[in-house]
């Protein structure tokens, strides 16, 4: 597991593309029967990846890096696939994941297994992980279950349908807030007008982008903003400072997971593009 340490905004704003990259941006995710993961001190979440495809994947790493005895002892977990149809194993019980389908395990489950249906075509389980103080039943969800809206217009070329998966209304977790924003064809931007949430930190895993296609995503300060170029299947850190948007060659798709002090989806503080520089 790959460690990542928090960092202050003053710090962040002389950074070059290079460093900004090696601390923020997330470029492999998903590695044939591999499991893959980042350690970030922004509310210590984890973000990863597992792809099953000859043989089965197991949640696991040096606990020592965890300080328990087993992965989820102190955290929950969300998982999204977005890959071919496939299965995750909690503790002997079976969990069949389709295609952008959601599944949250709770604190305190001791077996996680990935398995992918089709070694043709590989689930590919999207993970985000969070400390737990609290144990909540694992719980399977989809995106006709979700809590959804629609937001912005084409005029604007922000025309999206958001999906509130794990959260305060939907299911339930001790901290971690999970979701899918989709846009729709013709439609680049994602979270704009802008908006910062100091009392917690997000990540964004792009997806469903063409391979000649890229996300220019926007970081940093209102007054000191930065861009890391983003590809399929690229995650990226925010810290609680940070805006957090992007605007794409084409329409894509991102998974946006949070952690921090509560599960408010609407607790954001809005940043006006006026005071954006």
């Amino acid at each position: 597991m790959e460690r990542r340490y928090a960092s202050h905004p003053n710090e962040v704003k002389k950074f070059d593309t290079e460093r900004l990259r090696e601390e923020f941006h997330i470029p492999t995710i998903f590695a044939p029967d591999e499991l893959k993961l980042v350690l970030t001190h922004e509310d210590r979440m984890i973000v990863g990846g597992a792809q099953p495809v000859t043989k089965e994947v197991i949640l696991t790493t040096d606990m020592k890096e965890l300080g328990v005895t087993y992965f989820l002892e102190r955290r929950e977990m969300g998982i999204i696939n977005i890959g071919g149809k496939g299965t995750v194993v909690v503790d002997g019980t079976e969990y069949e994941i389709d295609t952008k389908e959601c599944l949250y395990v709770g604190q305190g489950s001791k077996d996680v297994i990935f398995k992918s249906v089709d070694a043709a075509k590989p689930a590919k389980f999207y993970l985000n992980s969070a400390p737990a103080h609290q144990s909540f039943p694992t719980t399977k969800t989809t995106l006709a279950e979700s809590e959804s809206g629609e937001l912005g217009d084409i005029k604007n070329s922000n025309e999206r349908t958001i999906h509130r998966l794990i959260h305060a209304n939907g299911v339930q977790s001790a901290q971690l807030v999970m979701g899918m924003t989709q846009l729709k064809p013709g439609n680049m931007w994602n979270t704009m007008p802008a908006h910062t949430h100091p009392r917690r930190m997000e990540a964004y895993m792009y997806f469903d982008l063409p391979d000649d296609s890229v996300v220019i995503h926007l970081m940093g300060e209102p007054s000191e903003t930065r861009h890391i170029v983003m590809r399929n299947e690229q995650a990226v850190i925010s810290p609680s400072w940070s805006i957090h948007s992007g605007v794409g060659t084409s329409n894509y798709t991102f998974i946006w997971s949070m952690a921090g002090d509560n599960k408010r989806y609407d607790d954001m503080d809005p940043v006006s593009i006026k005071d954006l520089q």
